[in-house]
This record gives structure tokens, sequence and C-alpha cells, in this order.
């Protein structure tokens, strides 16, 4: 027996957004300090991260409602 779960397409394509900016993010900040030489704490990088990741995701959520209509 398996569960099942609907998610709507606005809310799935929010999250995909967030996860996309949260990988940016990580993307951008490995090169920051390969370039510079200087290390953020690990509990810094993943709490911005989560934080932009959660901001893409509010964002794209609200935009997609102004934009697809």
């Amino acid at each position: 027996m398996a569960l099942e779960v609907t998610v709507r397409p606005r809310v799935k394509a929010s999250l995909l957004w967030g996860l996309v900016g949260l990988f940016a993010f990580l993307v951008a900040l490995q090169g920051y300090e390969l370039a510079t030489g200087y290390r953020y704490p690990v509990g810094v990088k993943f709490g911005t991260a989560l934080a932009v990741g959660l901001g893409a995701s509010g964002l794209a959520y609200l935009a997609e409602g102004r934009l697809v209509r």
C-alpha cells in the first residue's frame, strides 16, 4: 500500500526553484572560497543556503501568481 501525496503544480514548481537557488548559492560560495582562500563555518554556509532556498521558493510562488494569469 503506497501513500499517495498530491502537490499542486504551482507549489511543486516553487519548491524546485527553491532547490535551484539553494544549490546555486552553495556553488557560488564554493567558488568564492576557492578564489579567496577564506573558509566560512559549515553552519553559516548551510544556514544561509537554507534562507536563500526559502526566499527563492517564496518569491517563485508569488511571482508565478502574478506572471501567469
